[in-house]
């Protein structure tokens, strides 16, 4: 697969979804860079989790904190990223992260090899159903081999002091 060039994205541009507190604005696909990689935004709201302890399979992240404090547990330890601080978190490694501030924070995503952007799209829909079809969810997760520890949820928000739902 080929990368494509010339591609200009302004700040206002972009799809978006949310996974519950999570926003999600789509950058880069795979398909721009030959699946080389893809770069998500990840706005978040005062002290949301932005997700539970997940393991990834088959994708490196890199978390670059734009703005706010970021929290995030990797295997077992805990770190607090801000501004300017770029997070490595390697396949394999179980991790979860949050907005550890009081103010919004806004990272970038960096996702390689690319694939995993596509999770978002599919998940987006099925959060935010009226009724959740746990199956479907189910379906969405094995197919991108990750491993997701929901039980993590509540422990990381009061850990945390983090706000749910």
């Amino acid at each position: 697969m080929a990368a494509t060039t010339q591609h200009v994205l302004g700040p206002g541009e972009g799809e978006r979804v949310n996974l519950l507190a999570l926003g999600v604005r789509f950058m880069i696909d795979g398909a721009r860079t030959g699946g080389a990689f893809s770069l998500v935004e990840h706005p978040l709201p005062p002290r949301a989790l932005g997700s539970p302890v997940h393991t990834h399979k088959n994708e490196d992240e890199y978390t670059y904190v734009l703005e706010g404090r970021v929290g995030l547990q990797l295997g077992d330890e805990v770190i607090e990223a801000g501004p300017g601080d770029l997070v490595f978190k390697p396949r394999g490694v179980p991790h979860a992260f949050w907005n550890a501030g009081d103010e919004p924070a806004r990272m970038l995503e960096i996702i390689s090899p690319a694939g995993f952007e596509d999770y978002f799209r599919e998940l987006a829909p099925l959060l935010a159903a009226p009724e959740r079809d746990e199956a479907a969810m189910g379906e969405v997760v094995a197919r991108h081999e990750l491993d997701i520890d929901f039980a993590t949820i509540p422990v990381l928000a009061e850990r945390h002091g983090l706000r749910l739902g």
